[in-house]
């Protein structure tokens, strides 16, 4: 008699249902990784661009953050506008700025960002990238660490250096729509496990930079 080796059905069963429990404990974890390392990829994307923007204003006009007066001939907006892809500018012009309805930060308070509040007051510059750079122009001006043109210290980390404040949306209106923040328990050293889409930036003169510890470690985090 011939005898045949194999599995049996409960067999296959059996490893079936193994195999489904541990990609059901897997799977999210490695969603959220891969999102966030996309998020982190765009993130840095955006610094660059904002900042290769404004050192090629330099370049070409002579003119950068620190040269933008309140109610002068150069806005923020403008100088990225021309020197970006910029497919939508909201609060500019006709423009309106973004409602609520439109777009909201979870979670939030005031719907504001590390002083900056999506509102009325604010501009907002949509690039063809998806990537999208919200401000307040009523307090985004001499932005510099100049004390000779210093003018106020309004979003200042000391007395005489002027930052302006804004964020970065790595995915624009599309949720989730939340301000990265370090781990629970990362303790005195941020740590960014699961990178989100908002991330807090000041900038002045030529530069665009991280302004919480939590888009810090991100940016210069392994």
């Amino acid at each position: 008699m011939k005898k045949s080796l194999g599995f049996t059905l409960a067999e296959v069963l059996i490893t079936l249902g193994i195999i489904g429990v541990v990609a059901a404990m897997t799977m999210p974890t490695l969603m959220n990784s891969t999102q966030g390392a996309q998020y982190k990829a765009a993130y840095k994307k955006a610094l660059s661009a904002l900042s290769q923007a404004i050192t090629l204003n330099v370049a070409l006009e002579e003119v950068d953050f620190g040269d933008v007066t309140d109610g002068g001939n150069y806005t923020i907006a403008g100088i990225l506008q021309s020197r970006m892809n910029v497919v939508r500018a909201a609060g500019v012009g006709s423009e309106a700025a973004l409602a609520a309805a439109e777009y909201s930060i979870n979670p939030g308070i005031d719907n504001e960002v590390h002083g900056v509040a999506v509102g009325e007051n604010n501009v907002t510059l949509f690039m063809n990238d998806g990537i999208m750079f919200s401000y307040n122009p009523t307090k985004a001006y001499n932005c510099t660490k100049d004390e000779s043109v210093n003018d106020g210290d309004w979003g200042a980390d000391s007395d005489n250096m002027k930052n302006c404040s804004g964020f970065v949306d790595v995915n624009g209106i599309k949720g989730p729509n939340k301000v990265v923040a370090c781990d629970a328990n990362s303790g005195d050293t941020c740590k960014v496990s699961n990178p989100t889409d908002i991330y807090p930036v000041y900038f002045f003169d030529t530069s665009v930079l991280p302004s919480t510890d939590a888009a810090k470690a991100v940016l210069y985090g392994k």
